[in-house]
């Protein structure tokens, strides 16, 4: 029956989120998932609840991607009801607060329960800024060895401010043959081979 009722509880996300001015997090994440991972924010300021919501977030990841539960509550073809009841019957085992109960919740009512993955990712991204974390990913043709992957991170730094951690992200692509890709912020600079060839090609052909 506790599963059964979630759907009676405070709608902190539909209702007085909605109705107050919101807490903006430190970076904007578009998209639907970003605007629901932004009114979690809000709510889990407003509670001074962060750190706590950022664990269950971890919890919640843990649950959708557990195949029993997945084929139920991620099927379009089952009823929102009973997708909400079985969420919550995993959420009350795993004692989830009422501001993750009430994200699901939302999110069921909305047929929105597909998009939690990208809820999830949105808030990591925002709690990451919220600690001044700043994610910079970068991709190679092969991985770097430690002197060069010493240099990177000493030029990425320049990017930085006070008060601010680099968290590097390396990938390796070994389809763009060369050189490298680097993303940080709102930046994306393409240095490598395959797009250099691409631009001499087109100008070879535009001549």
């Amino acid at each position: 029956m506790a599963a059964l009722g979630l759907g009676l509880q405070v709608r902190q996300f539909s209702t007085s989120v909605l109705r107050q001015a919101l807490i903006r997090p430190p970076i904007d994440v578009y998209g639907v998932g970003g605007r629901y991972a932004t009114a979690l924010f809000s709510a889990a300021s407003k509670q001074k609840k962060l750190e706590q919501v950022e664990k269950e977030m971890g919890t919640l990841s843990s649950l959708i991607k557990d195949p029993k539960l997945s084929s139920i509550v991620m099927n379009p073809h089952v009823k929102r009801s009973l997708k909400l009841k079985y969420f919550g019957a995993a959420m009350t085992k795993a004692n989830l607060s009422p501001i993750t109960v009430n994200l699901i919740t939302v999110l069921a009512d909305n047929g929105r329960l597909t998009l939690t993955a990208d809820v999830i990712g949105a808030f990591a991204k925002m709690m990451s800024a919220h600690r001044g974390e700043v994610i910079c990913t970068v991709t190679t043709a092969h991985p770097l060895d430690e002197a060069n992957l010493a240099d990177l991170k000493v030029a990425l730094n320049g990017f930085l401010t006070k008060g601010e951690t680099l968290i590097l992200e390396t990938k390796s692509d070994t389809s763009i043959l060369g050189g490298m890709i680097v993303s940080i912020r709102d930046k994306y600079v393409d240095m490598s081979t395959k797009t250099k060839i691409h631009k001499l090609t087109k100008i070879i052909r535009d001549s």
